[in-house]
């Protein structure tokens, strides 16, 4: 009996080590299991593609570069006189026959201005240098104002001759004037061509907006240039240059040089003058100095948008019938 008590005790014993070794206790070891580094190169999961209708796209920004059409004008009313208080709304304005809006219009009465003094020394005008060398002078020193406005001169016969650069000294201009000696043919048109490209050309267009013009002293005859008249014409347009004449021809009855200063000056909004004596060239340029402080200035952006260097037809009719506007016949559009 006892046997048997002890015998159940050690198979009790060994069943209770089998069911230890096969449930361990967790360690209380204080090592710490550490996770493994991720790998150098981790394989990328692939993404889904956005949903197009689900994408927000910025709209892409299209900039077309404006070009501000300017246009200096002067009116007149019926007996020729000066006008001086006028409005945008006083003008229709067309290019190429179509309606355009004016954006700006105001009276300008300081800007700035760059003069050409072109002075025929031909043997034409041999006896009557002597008025216009003075008469020029005197202008100058009326319209010029220091550290404002600049002028060059040139005398041209066989060929131009720059013989004062831009600047604002009277005396310098007065001195160059007074030196011109007359002698040989004449090379109007050359003088003009040579002058807007190389003194008035200016690209980009100057800001604020600079008021360019040549005041030709001539009898407008030519027989000497290589470049044409509309050629000379052209590059005065191109550069947006305003011609006044004056011409030295005393004659008393109208010329071809006659016709082609008045075609030269009214094409860019100039205005030539005939005076029969000599001594009135002084009131010719006074006139032309009170144009320059009545003008107006008007400015607009083509419905045209085309850059193709055409030229383009600007008409500007005033609403009171009894007005006359005196402005350049056009301008050269941009080019690509």
């Amino acid at each position: 009996m006892m046997k048997r008590i002890i015998l159940t005790l050690l198979v009790l014993c060994a069943l209770s080590g089998a069911l230890t070794a096969q449930d361990p206790k967790p360690s209380t070891s204080s090592s710490t299991v550490q996770t493994p580094s991720a790998p150098a190169n981790p394989v990328q999961t692939p993404t889904t593609p956005p949903n197009p209708a689900q994408t927000t796209t910025n709209p892409t920004v299209i900039r077309v570069p404006v070009y501000l059409v300017n246009v200096p004008l002067t009116v007149t009313d019926k007996k020729n006189r000066l006008v001086i208080m006028m409005t945008k709304d006083d003008f229709n304005l067309f290019e190429d026959g179509k309606p355009q809006t004016i954006q700006y219009f105001s009276r300008e009465i300081d800007l700035a201005l760059r003069i050409g003094l072109l002075i025929d020394t031909s043997n034409s005008i041999r006896d009557r240098l002597h008025f216009e060398q003075q008469a020029a002078t005197d202008f100058l020193s009326d319209t010029i104002r220091r550290g404002k406005d600049k002028a060059f001169i040139v005398g041209f016969d066989v060929e131009p001759q720059m013989v004062q650069d831009y600047t604002d000294n009277v005396e310098q201009l007065a001195g160059a004037i007074h030196g011109l000696q007359a002698g040989g043919v004449t090379s109007l048109y050359d003088a003009i061509y040579i002058s807007c490209k190389e003194k008035l050309l200016f690209f980009p267009p100057p800001e604020p907006y600079l008021r360019r013009l040549l005041i030709v002293v001539s009898d407008g005859e030519d027989n000497r240039s290589e470049h044409t008249r509309e050629e000379a014409l052209a590059m005065a347009q191109r550069a947006e240059v305003t011609i006044f004449a004056i011409s030295t021809n005393r004659s008393g009855a109208e010329t071809r040089g006659d016709r082609v200063l008045r075609r030269l000056a009214e094409e860019t909004g100039g205005h030539a003058y005939f005076p029969f004596e000599a001594s009135d060239l002084a009131e010719d340029f006074r006139q032309i100095g009170r144009d320059l402080r009545t003008q107006f200035l008007l400015s607009y952006t083509s419905t045209d948008i085309a850059r193709d260097g055409t030229f383009r037809h600007i008409s500007i009719e005033p609403v009171n019938k009894t007005f006359h506007v005196r402005a350049k016949s056009g301008y050269f559009a941009p080019s690509q």
